[in-house]
């Protein structure tokens, strides 16, 4: 089966075009990214398989035009990999926010975007997006089934001691105020991965999966199940990220608006957008530019960095206790996979309970799945380079092959 994986944020498009034959048997014809949607200079990367990339700007209205642009470089005679739009099997797009609704992925259906679309007040900046892509699709390729995998739905096995605020009952029964977590395709995809790699039992494992990005969330898993998690109600709860300010006082939110003058939403803005390494650096979210600026000697770059460890080490120690153990801890996506000074001082805190780790693997900048913990430690450690996008596709294959 051919399947395109969208993943539309709010003036992009990013995708990938794979061959699923089976869960493990498959092959990715193209992938790419349309940004800048809605300016004049809107641009498309188009990298197909084993060819030259197609890179071109060009104004783009929105998202239905750009889709069409997506579709029509796949099918290009020069620099396509498909012969026509009736080559697409079926479309899976990712979806931030699938509150309580859903456990799983699930077919596109009036009712299914109905949902998506009332959890459009706990994910303002993600599922209008994604529901721009599902409409724009279905312009497109009006027969071709959708499927729709949620990034919270990995978290839905959390029991209620995890998932609850304490807040009055009415906001969790009228409001739907709880703890959704966020990045389930994710730690599902490297939990799977790493129990292979270490050879671990999948119904019995107790793994620490931390997706550290610019969005980052520490997950408990148990036998393939989410525990506990660190992010929230939204992506905002848990640790210091590049623009969010993660866990903090609550009463800090109402001192600060009266403070500063601030409406709620300019507030939301202070904590998502201008806080995090941005807020506390007042240059960067970006963990490239706080290396450089601790390496410099900068105290505020120095503190970022130290401000990460402890967070990471603070949710990883939690969770060990959570567990009752733990018999791995992986790091992924960008900032997981690319720092391994990072990956290093957070095992090293945990040397007392036997975690050794092996730093010439640690420091091995290969890309690859690698285990990073030495022979001889007490905890497992591993490196693994998620791929959302293939847990999306594998979803989208079961729903829909014939």
């Amino acid at each position: 089966m051919k399947i395109l994986v969208i993943n539309c944020g709010s003036s992009s498009i990013k995708y990938q075009l794979l061959d699923m034959r089976s869960d493990e048997d498959y092959s990715l014809l193209a992938k790419g990214l349309l940004e800048k949607i809605g300016l004049p200079d809107s641009r498309l990367v188009h990298k197909p398989t084993g060819a030259d990339v197609y890179d071109v700007v060009t104004p783009v209205a929105d998202h239905k035009i750009g889709m069409k642009l997506v579709m029509d470089a796949l099918v290009d005679p020069r620099h396509g990999v498909l012969g026509s739009f009736d080559d697409v099997d079926a479309v899976g797009h990712r979806i931030v926010q699938g509150a309580d609704f859903f456990a799983g992925s699930a077919i596109v259906t009036p009712d299914v975007i109905e949902k998506i679309r009332i959890c459009c007040d706990f994910a303002p900046l993600h599922n209008p997006a994604h529901l721009l892509g599902i409409e724009a699709v279905s312009e497109v390729l009006p027969k071709t089934p959708q499927v729709v995998t949620f990034d919270t739905a990995f978290h839905q096995t959390m029991e209620p001691a995890a998932y609850m605020y304490a807040l009055p009952w009415k906001y969790y029964e009228q409001y739907r105020v709880r703890r959704y977590g966020a990045h389930g395709t994710s730690h599902q995809y490297v939990y799977g991965r790493g129990v292979k790699l270490a050879g671990l039992d999948p119904d019995k494992a107790r793994v620490i999966t931390c997706h550290l990005g610019n969005g980052s969330s520490v997950t408990a898993i148990r036998g393939g199940k989410c525990v506990d998690t660190s992010m929230g109600f939204t992506p905002l709860e848990g640790m210091v990220m590049g623009t969010r300010c993660g866990i903090i006082d609550a009463n800090i939110v109402p001192y600060i608006m009266k403070k500063e003058g601030l409406s709620p939403d300019e507030m939301t803005t202070v904590l998502n957008k201008k806080s995090g390494f941005m807020g506390l650096t007042g240059k960067s979210s970006d963990i490239r530019d706080i290396n450089s600026m601790a390496a410099a000697g900068n105290p505020r770059g120095k503190l970022c960095q130290d401000m990460l460890v402890h967070h990471v080490t603070k949710l990883v120690g939690g969770y060990i206790a959570e567990l009752g153990g733990v018999d791995m801890i992986i790091f992924t996506a960008g900032v997981g996979e690319n720092n391994p000074w990072l990956r290093q001082r957070v095992l090293e805190n945990l040397s007392f309970l036997g975690m050794k780790i092996n730093k010439a693997a640690n420091d091995a900048p290969n890309g690859e799945e690698t285990i990073i913990s030495a022979p001889d430690s007490a905890i497992i450690a591993a490196m693994i380079p998620t791929n959302e996008e293939l847990v999306i596709a594998r979803d989208t294959m079961e729903l829909t092959r014939p």
